[in-house]
């Protein structure tokens, strides 16, 4: 089945958090705070497709892209970032909530106050020939050759062999950080390998939202959990940046959903185990979340897939 046709691809993954490292055989781009998606464009069929990871269709999100196939030479497949950028910095929130809203009313003044852009960092497949074995400079070269750079449509810039400078560029930016990648990988679907490597000054991590406590002063918790093959363990809390409205339109359930229910809940209002959460948080070598803050929701995780990491 030809891959553009099929529209079912997973993207290649990026492997857990390491320190930053200088390397020759090595290119480095900055990690951009947006939605991984993968973008099929046509420009003989004058057709866009904009799929997330877990091949949910986008563009009726942001409408805005529809016509992007203009910016290319030949059809292709493009792995990248859906971006809305505020004050010239990608917001996850913002992007974030343009993708859980249903209201077309809404998009439209969303896509106006803060257009979305797509950044792309590899080139899958062209005309009618995939490109996965080619090593990953090879494909830059095609990337660069195929696409025509617009507001709407650019190119992830990156530098050779000086990691450690560009995550320093990085954290003074406020950015998330930066990826690392083998100049000679091949592109491996759905795969999380040792060539694409992240390093980040802060550390995330999806969990499933089970429930919420409000406390004094209107202060509302999320509590957190993740699955331990297909039970749900409860995994803490987090309360800063959580937003309690956002909260009350979520399915109640009467009893937790955990495996086992954590003690001192006694006030909990317990959710349908169905809606994923990223937080952010500073690393330790216990594993433990460490000045967790709420970044967002995301609707590109099933929830069975925020599993516990054995440290």
């Amino acid at each position: 089945m030809d891959i553009f046709e099929e529209k079912n691809i997973k993207p290649m993954l990026i492997s857990e958090m390491t320190e930053p490292f200088n390397d020759p055989d090595w290119i480095y781009e900055l990690k951009l705070d947006g939605i991984r998606c993968i973008l099929y464009l046509d420009n003989q069929g004058k057709n866009t497709e904009l799929r997330n990871k877990r091949n949910l269709r986008l563009l009726p999100k942001v409408p805005e892209l529809t016509d992007i196939y203009q910016n290319v030479k030949e059809r292709c497949i493009l792995d990248g970032e859906l971006l809305v950028l505020k004050n010239g910095v990608p917001d996850f929130f913002e992007i974030q909530r343009r993708v859980l809203t249903s209201n077309p009313f809404k998009i439209k003044l969303s896509s106006d106050k803060y257009p979305a852009s797509f950044v792309a960092y590899d080139i899958l497949y062209l005309k009618d020939k995939e490109l996965i074995d080619l090593p990953l400079m090879e494909r830059k070269v095609i990337l660069s050759d195929t696409v025509i750079e617009t507001p709407k449509l650019a190119i992830s810039r990156y530098i050779p062999e000086k990691g450690k400078e560009l995550f320093e560029v990085a954290k003074a930016q406020k950015l998330e950080g930066v990826i690392a990648k083998k100049s000679n990988s091949k592109y491996y679907f759905d795969k999380r390998t040792k060539d694409w490597i992240k390093f980040k000054f802060l550390a995330d991590k999806d969990f499933v939202v089970c429930g919420y406590i409000v406390k004094e002063r209107g202060i509302t918790s999320i509590i957190l959990g993740q699955y331990q093959g297909s039970e749900l363990i409860y995994q803490g809390h987090v309360t800063m940046g959580v937003r309690h409205g956002e909260l009350k339109k979520l399915e109640t359930m009467e009893e937790s959903p955990f495996t086992t229910e954590p003690s001192g809940h006694e006030n909990a209002v317990w959710l349908k185990p169905e809606l994923v959460c990223v937080v952010n948080y500073m690393p330790n070598d216990k594993g433990m979340l460490r000045q967790p803050v709420f970044k967002g929701f995301r609707d590109d995780v099933d929830p069975i897939e925020c599993q516990i990491q054995e440290v």
